[in-house]
């Protein structure tokens, strides 16, 4: 059952639209989460579905009586209330009695884990989310908007979430940049992408599929498209045959071609991550041996001892207040220990990433916070101008003289990112970078560091970037113990006592006998039906080669993916089945290419 469709919705605060004609349909049931880049307008759609925003141009229909709710990324600071007051305060407009409230709030607090007599004010940044999202699900909204919801969260109480999430009734649609929360809730994707909006229709792991092909489908058609006009630009400039008459036709199409190529809205581009190393640090980074700390009375780290040598990926986890900021501290020797010893070694070029972005000086600019009065900089020995640099991290000029207060979260991130990378480092200590940064972004950070010879120290939420960087990992429990595990989160997880008993009761698999080696068989001629097949591959080869094109050409078009789900898994179920052909082909061409004599 339809609850909310948006037809031909447009929006724009300034330059190029952010929403350009966009068509959305959301039924009963769906868990829809909504992809796109830092700045491409998924909170501006949010806001929009929930009423907050009025769109340009468009027509939104809504189901009647449809109920909306929206968690906004942002957590409030104050609020005095106790915890069954606040969420009470928006569930009344929905119930004639105070007693029916009491009851409706009793019940979401009870599921949630939550005690109506707490201060909000005096709770975690996790827990007032958790808070917030009861005061939004106790409204009984038909489509619950999430944006962001496990910023600031823990581990724990992000798979708390994901589980409250999975038993839901309600409809969702959320953003979030943890991509295994995404795997694990999203039964459709739609994406905003330049002004667009594509829905996929299936979950993350296959959009991440799809979405491959259609980018190289994208760019084969730009490719042709640029090829044919500087083609037609060139037969133009030959002057008088362009003139003739019968040739008014290719000119009326060159003008159309140029203002379709003026009007391509390209890819946004990547960041471009680079950090300079600096010259090797000793191989002894950190050295901690019975380390223990406290403030007053309360026992943070407890006897924690642990060796980190040069090129060491160290990630760091606990709940929310566990001690892990301290843990780095300690290690840094920006805290002293209350007992024990911690040795640095020698030769060490720090980048510190703190979780706060305290680094950020809020009433400077963009240029001011990286340049330091600088308008040229020294980057990995070489001088850059600063505004060229910016551009490396998405900062148009414009947006690269704005103060940092007015910046969005990932671009703040990006910002502290381009502060830190200008110099060389051989440490990297990153306190919390992932969060609000888009999943392209998160890749290239992923990468930068896995290649990079710099030793890390990480403290993050995110398992899948922990999973994809880390070579050990340090696990502080809620008494201060600190515990290390090989590789990353998943292995933690498989090596910590909860999983053990379920790894024990794994039956050994014997290892088989190697099998004999067979003497190579002397090579034989090709038989009559094989020169028949050596024959007919060329042409195969071009067949599915120009079928490839053509599907290539059609999956490019912003349409193609607002057409039947069933379509697009035909299409791009064919185009997987082309290149495999394609590659047997090949194969089979060599081997009897080889035997011909």
């Amino acid at each position: 059952m339809s609850l909310l469709s948006l037809s031909e919705v447009s929006f724009t605060w300034s330059g190029p639209p952010l929403l350009d004609g966009i068509n959305l349909e959301i039924n009963a049931g769906e868990r829809i989460g909504l992809l796109g880049r830092n700045g491409a307008g998924k909170s501006t759609l949010m806001k929009i579905i929930a009423g907050e925003l009025e769109p340009d141009h468009g027509d939104i229909k809504r189901d009647k009586d449809l109920r909306v709710a929206r968690l906004v990324q942002e957590v409030p600071a104050g609020g005095a209330h106790q915890i069954h007051e606040f969420v009470a305060e928006a569930a009344a407009p929905f119930f004639e009695h105070d007693w029916e409230v009491d009851h409706a709030v009793d019940q979401i607090l009870a599921r949630m884990g939550l005690s109506g007599e707490e201060i909000f004010e005096s709770l975690s940044s996790g827990m007032k989310r958790r808070v917030l999202l009861a005061r939004a699900i106790v409204q009984s909204p038909d489509i619950l908007l999430l944006d962001e919801p496990t910023n600031h969260l823990d581990i724990p109480a992000i798979k708390w979430l994901e589980q409250f999430l999975q038993s839901y009734e309600g409809t969702l649609l959320f953003v979030t940049h943890d991509r295994m929360f995404l795997q694990a809730l999203a039964t459709r994707i739609i994406e905003i992408d330049r002004g667009h909006m594509y829905d996929w229709t299936c979950d993350y792991e296959t959009f991440l599929k799809r979405k491959e092909a259609f980018l190289e489908a994208e760019e084969k058609q730009n490719a042709l498209f640029d090829k044919k006009l500087a083609e037609e630009e060139t037969w133009i400039r030959q002057g008088i045959k362009a003139r003739r008459t019968r040739n008014e036709g290719r000119v009326r199409a060159l003008k159309k071609m140029r203002e379709e190529r003026k009007q391509r809205r390209t890819q946004v581009g990547n960041v471009n991550l680079q950090v300079a190393s600096a010259d090797r640090s000793g191989q002894l980074v950190i050295e901690a041996k019975d380390v223990s700390f406290s403030y007053g009375d309360e026992p943070v780290i407890q006897n924690f001892s642990t060796l980190i040598t040069r090129g060491d990926k160290i990630g760091i986890i606990g709940r929310n207040g566990a001690g892990k900021t301290t843990l780095l501290k300690l290690m840094l020797g920006q805290l002293k220990p209350d007992t024990g010893t911690i040795r640095t070694g020698t030769n060490l070029e720090i980048l510190y990433f703190d979780q706060l972005r305290e680094q950020i000086e809020e009433e400077k600019t963009v240029i001011e916070n990286v340049g330091e009065g600088q308008e040229t900089l020294t980057i990995d020995g070489k001088p850059r101008n600063i505004y060229g640099y910016l551009q490396d991290f998405l900062f148009t000029p414009e947006r690269a003289r704005r103060p940092a207060r007015f910046l969005s979260g990932g671009e703040r991130n990006r910002l502290l990112l381009a502060k830190l990378f200008k110099r060389p480092a051989n440490l990297f200590v990153l306190d919390e970078p992932t969060n609000d940064l888009d999943a392209e972004t998160l890749e290239l950070l992923e990468e930068l560091i896995c290649n990079h010879p710099a030793t890390l120290l990480l403290v993050s939420h995110d398992r899948a970037f922990l999973n994809n960087v880390v070579t050990a990992t340090l696990v502080i429990d809620e008494e201060g113990n600190v515990k290390e595990y090989a590789g990353g989160y998943d292995d933690y997880l498989r090596q910590s006592e909860n999983s053990r008993a379920v790894e024990s009761q794994k039956t050994e698999v014997k290892p088989t006998a190697e099998p004999k080696q067979e003497k190579p068989k002397a090579k034989a001629k090709l038989s009559y039906k094989e020169e028949r097949e050596l024959e007919q591959i060329p042409q195969q080869i071009e067949e599915l080669e120009q079928e490839q094109v053509e599907l290539q050409s059609a999956m490019s078009s912003p349409d193609f993916f607002k057409q039947n789900s069933d379509i697009i898994t035909e299409a791009t179920a064919r185009l997987e089945t082309i290149q495999s052909e394609l590659e047997r082909l090949l194969e089979r061409w060599e081997d009897l290419e080889s035997r011909v004599q």
